[in-house]
């Protein structure tokens, strides 16, 4: 049994039959006629330019098109989408928003790319529950402005305006995951079609408790699956209460070593912190310049708090206290919303005023995560690696929960300093791992990281993914190319 599963996994399947008479690029009218018969002609595209749009993200891997594009408008259109591609060994690319980091949505072997983005309803509000049931279209933005009047909200935020099914594809998470958790901690059921067009609701339809006994966590398999193993058309999500009060803060610090010495501290002190966010100079005068702000060009935090009016004076007063002991200075807050907000839209386009520093060049971000007693040791490493690189690049991170990111200029062109951008990459990747750490905290495997995967969990570990990928997608067909 074992040795029919391994032939049946991701690159060891034979080449596509419906393709087998054609160039990639190209499906049978027949086929396309099928798909327009699903979901109408209007939504259906082999348009080259639209083609393109969709066989890429914001990373730096080439462009991969889908043979064609669709947008569903609801579950049983991708449920019969799913089974007519399985029937005719076509792959599958889910698309959401696009904002992937690791080549995520390339279409590697061709085939159809399921542009989830028309599905876009909120389904269901449960205030007594902290719950609510979106589609895959419903991005975090839309849903905290209908949230606005409830007293609740949805606190994971990957500073892109992702779309929430694909950020619980990807185990999305973000600057408040150090107190409110990531998308695995706030999942609590999925609705998934599956890569032959049965569906599957992962907690049993319907239902959102908190806790469960019952059975396998099909929920956390489907979380962080990259749309590997199948098509998440809703998700179940929890809430949570907004808070009575928020402020945020900013210090900069003398080195990278004091400032991710005061992170560890004030996590050690129990400060509840919601927000804390690690900048280098690079990144500091970057967006100094682009988001028109006036903080010092040094090593900072970004700082938030959430609780009542005399919780939050207690914390600013604690991590004041600490800061200032690792040499901290220019410690400030802000109170009111459009301060904050100045703030954290800085912040949330570090992404951007990045690039903004070398004009023509593509970004190259990648992230890793260690415990946090190993931060400071990995954080120092890698400052004075990429200093002696020669490389443009800067370091940003949600450092509450050693995940951080390297931010690297690369000319696409330039194939001896993409080789240098790569290989500086493997190298954070590998000294995270050694300090027990993991090679992704947030962006996934996709295309870039597949070896680094196999090092991590090693070959038991790959090997039972690649049995799971096999009894749920015996085709290979979901994403293929990715992960594994």
């Amino acid at each position: 049994m074992a040795r029919l599963l391994r032939a049946a996994t991701w690159g060891l399947f034979p080449w596509r039959g419906y393709c087998s008479q054609k160039a990639k690029g190209e499906l049978c009218r027949d086929f396309v006629e099928a798909l327009k018969a699903v979901v109408g002609g209007s939504h259906v595209s082999t348009a080259t330019v639209v083609r393109e749009q969709h066989g890429h993200d914001e990373s730096v891997h080439r462009c991969e098109p889908p043979d064609a594009v669709v947008w569903p408008q609801n579950v049983e259109q991708v449920s019969r989408l799913a089974a007519l591609c399985y029937r005719q060994g076509v792959p599958i690319i889910p698309f959401g928003t696009g904002t992937g980091l690791e080549g995520g949505v390339c279409a590697v072997q061709g085939g159809v790319c399921v542009n989830l983005t028309h599905m876009d309803r909120i389904l269901e509000l449960n205030l007594e529950d902290f719950s609510v049931v979106v589609e895959p279209g419903v991005t975090r933005k839309a849903l905290n402005v209908h949230l606005r009047d409830s007293g609740l909200w949805f606190p994971v935020d990957p500073g892109a305006d992702a779309s929430l099914c694909g950020m619980a594809a990807t185990g999305a998470s973000g600057t408040n995951a150090v107190r409110y958790g990531t998308m695995r901690d706030n999942v609590l059921n999925l609705e998934v079609v599956l890569p032959d067009g049965r569906l599957l609701h992962t907690a049993g339809q319907g239902r959102h408790f908190r806790k469960s006994a019952a059975g396998y966590n099909l929920t956390g398999l489907f979380v962080g699956s990259e749309g590997t193993l199948g098509l998440i058309t809703a998700t179940t999500l929890r809430l949570h209460p907004a808070p009575e009060a928020i402020v945020a803060a900013t210090c900069a610090f003398p080195s990278v070593q004091a400032a991710v010495d005061s992170t560890v501290h004030i996590l050690q002190a129990a400060v509840p912190v919601a927000r804390i966010e690690f900048l280098d100079e690079v990144m500091m005068d970057a967006c100094n310049r682009y988001s028109k702000l006036n903080c010092s060009v040094a090593p900072t935090l970004f700082l938030e708090f959430h609780g009542s009016q005399q919780a939050l004076e207690e914390q600013l007063q604690c991590t004041q206290e600490i800061v200032q002991q690792n040499g901290a200075s220019d410690f400030s807050w802000a109170k009111a919303a459009e301060e904050r907000s100045q703030l954290w839209t800085a912040r949330h386009n570090a992404w951007y005023a990045a690039v903004a520093m070398r004009p023509g060049c593509k970004g190259y971000s990648t992230d890793v995560c260690v415990p946090i007693s190993r931060l400071p040791e990995i954080l120092v490493q890698t400052k004075e690696d990429l200093n002696a690189s020669g490389l443009t690049g800067s370091i940003v991170g949600h450092v509450g929960d050693g995940n951080f990111h390297c931010i690297l200029l690369v000319n696409p062109d330039d194939a001896e300093e993409l080789h240098r951008v790569k290989a500086f990459a493997e190298q954070l990747g590998r000294r995270a791992l050694a300090l027990h750490g993991t090679c992704t905290g947030e962006h996934g495997i996709g295309l870039g990281k597949r070896q680094l995967l196999r090092e991590e969990v090693g070959a038991v570990g790959v090997e039972t993914m690649r049995q799971l990928k096999a009894v749920l997608d015996p085709q290979g067909l979901m994403n293929p190319g990715k992960v594994l």
